[in-house]
């Protein structure tokens, strides 16, 4: 077949190749045959799942490009100076590679290279794509010093492309400073502070796809996790890691972490789930674990066979002092201490002349004395018992909460009405916490590989350690936004929270550039900064999208604020109509009254169905590409204070990629009148 003169032909050629080879790869792992190579049935079943996740991860998606850049290197040691850049590799019939991954050392150029440090690489070429289809290429000569550096006008397309469905993955618009996040190693904990529309949550996901690429089998045994705020927002980032091909990623709330033991059927006050979120709480709950371990009064006696063995008290009482001592967890000392009392007894059959073995130290630790004796030194210790008893026995919390907490404090953490037992309690989202705390005290909880925990700006310190409990012996990826904190406990700082966390020797990373919102947006969202989070510095807006920003005053506020989402249904992709929580039910009845269907969060949009009604209380952390904002003082006046109510609005002015219109009946807030 000749080759063709056009260079973009010759580059459809390539994706047409590329996608006949992944297509023989996924095939190869679809023809094997495992009947001949397992020993039995349980190797069987793990080859099994092991390929049925390879063809999974082989999968071509028809509407997701196989390579978005190129590289063509002046000089290298690699074989071949063109690589192609794609989200996964693939390689032809002889091994070769065809489209190399971007996590790959040699791909790190694609986003790391420019005029001023082109990294060896002359031509970088990005595609733009229709659905699958290669229908556009731009290339820019980095070693060419007479060639002007410009921006990207696919990059800026690919950033801007009408966003249908869930959160997609950002490979091709990974930005210098986002790679070098994505690219930090596994050993250390990263604190990424970034503003809306900077690409925090997509980094933190990529950051795990890399990890995955750069430490496989080691996460392939300790496990990851992604810890979002509510299932609407899980729900809406899941198919970015399975697009790059990572399939083994569990994602969960801390509500999904800490439950299983409580059935959470409860809330708390406000002011009663601050102070249960209080890192106070954990040195609360420790003294009274503690506190059932006792020193021993009576000597023990241990009779076998025809003798008898004794161990004086204060020998007894040595041992469990040690114990104490030791601060080991709870359990582990209980365990310990029936071998502690064997060993003392063995010793005194040695010293009579018998030879006992591990076989009799065991039997002895089995011994219904030395059982009595751990029963009343260390009696076991059910987590949900102990926290039900502190919240619902005055005396018991006075005498734990002593020099820690204010009597007025400890009114706020007693239950108006105890409950009875663990299963009639009314438990809140705040005990479920301090029940895994108690149980972390009582048998150690298991640790992951690597954690990423998104708007952990909302965490309190007690959740905190909930989440640093499961990655004591890995590392975290920790995203938010200081400004868009909007829990009443919401951290002041990040050194605070990684202190918390159990990382407070975790680097701090701040995104400042900001590729999502609008310039017009961001700057009038921009005006709340000083007054709910002063300090914190703006997003600066690399976009400009003149008119993108639009406030009405109106006096008919329902019908203008339908009349806004039937004008941005005009436009493509995805619409959000964002209202404090409780004008939902009156905006449903309007946009029901007016034949506008619409979906909730978490439900995924479609060609045919754009328009999603958002709560603002679940807003954070989704984006449409036109926002509606209904009644921002409304907004506002939902939260219990003002902070709390200006900074949920500051979430909720910036969900739009391309567009806001503010429709108001009230004054807006003064703080964004003000200019």
């Amino acid at each position: 077949m000749p080759v063709s003169d056009d260079p973009l032909a010759r580059e459809r050629a390539h994706l047409t190749s590329s996608r006949a080879a992944l297509r023989a790869m996924r095939e190869d792992v679809e023809a094997l045959d495992i009947k001949d190579v397992t020993a039995n049935w349980v190797n069987s079943m793990v080859l099994g799942r092991q390929i049925e996740d390879r063809i999974k991860a082989l999968a071509d998606l028809s509407h997701t490009p196989l390579f978005f850049g190129r590289l063509d290197y002046l000089h290298t040691t690699q074989e071949g100076q063109r690589f192609y850049i794609g989200r996964r590799h693939v390689h032809d019939a002889d091994g070769d590679p065809m489209v190399i991954d971007w996590r790959a050392p040699v791909s790190q150029p694609y986003y790391q290279a420019s005029k001023k440090d082109p990294q060896d690489v002359g031509l970088r070429r990005r595609f733009g794509y229709t659905g699958g289809d290669l229908t556009a290429y731009e290339d820019e000569h980095l070693s060419d010093p007479e060639e002007l550096e410009r921006t990207s006008r696919l990059l800026q397309a690919e950033i801007e492309r009408p966003r249908v469905g869930p959160m997609r993955d950002i490979v091709a618009t990974i930005q210098p400073e986002q790679d070098g996040i994505v690219r930090s190693g596994l050993s250390g904990t990263v604190c990424v502070q970034g503003g809306p529309g900077t690409g925090k949550t997509a980094v933190g996901l990529h950051r795990v796809a890399y990890l995955l690429y750069a430490h496989r089998e080691r996460l392939a045994r300790t496990g990851t996790l992604v810890i979002g705020p509510n299932r609407s927002f899980l729900h809406y980032i899941e198919q970015v890691l399975p697009a790059l091909g990572e399939l083994e990623v569990k994602q969960a709330t801390v509500d999904d972490l800490v439950g299983g033991v409580v059935e959470v059927r409860g809330t708390d006050e406000a002011a009663t789930a601050v102070v249960k979120g209080d890192a106070r709480m954990a040195e609360l709950l420790r003294r009274a674990v503690r506190s059932h371990a006792a020193l021993p009064k009576e000597p023990l006696m241990v009779v076998r066979g025809s003798r008898r063995w004794r161990v004086p008290a204060y020998e007894l009482e040595e041992i469990v002092q040690e114990l104490m001592d030791r601060d080991i967890r709870y359990g582990a000392a209980r365990e310990a201490l029936p071998q502690r009392i064997a060993h003392a007894v063995l010793v005194r059959m040695e010293e009579a002349g018998e030879a006992p073995d591990d076989r009799v130290q065991n039997a002895v630790a089995r011994n219904t004395a030395v059982k009595a004796v751990v029963k009343e030194c260390w009696p076991p210790v059910e987590p949900a018992k102990l926290v039900l008893r502190l919240l619902g026995d005055a005396e018991f919390l006075a005498e734990h909460a002593e020099g820690l907490f204010t009597e007025d404090e400890q009114k706020l953490l007693l239950w108006a009405k105890p409950a009875r037992s663990v299963k009639t309690a009314k438990w809140s989202a705040a005990d479920a916490v301090l029940v895994d705390e108690a149980r972390d005290l009582v048998e150690r909880t298991h640790s992951l590989g690597h954690v990423v925990v998104d708007e952990a700006q909302d965490l309190s310190p007690m959740q905190y350690r909930a989440v640093g409990r499961r990655c004591t012996t890995g590392s975290a990826t920790v995203l938010g936004d200081l400004a868009q904190g909007t829990t009443p406990w919401a951290t002041a700082s990040w050194a605070e929270a990684l202190r918390h966390l159990g990382k407070p020797e975790a680097v701090v990373e701040e995104l400042t550039a900001g590729f999502r919102v609008p310039r017009e947006v961001i700057a009038y969202a921009s005006r709340l900064l000083p007054h709910m989070s002063p300090g914190l510095a703006a997003v600066e807006s690399v976009r400009e999208n003149p008119g993108s920003l639009e406030v009405r005053p109106t006096d008919a506020l329902d019908e203008d604020v339908v009349a806004a989402c039937v004008e941005a249904l005009g436009h493509d992709g995805s619409i959000g109509l964002i209202a404090a929580d409780a004008r939902i039910s009156a905006l449903a009845e309007a946009l029901a009254a007016a034949g506008l269907a619409y979906l909730s969060p978490g439900e995924e949009t479609t060609a045919e169905s754009r328009l999603t009604l958002v709560p603002a209380s679940l807003a954070k952390g989704l984006e449409y590409d036109y926002v509606v904002l209904d009644e921002p003082a409304a907004v506002v006046d939902g939260e219990p204070d003002e902070r709390t109510g200006l900074r949920r609005l500051y979430v909720a002015l910036t969900r739009a990629v391309s567009g806001l219109t503010i429709v108001h009946s009230a004054p807006v807030p003064p703080q964004l009148a003000g200019a």
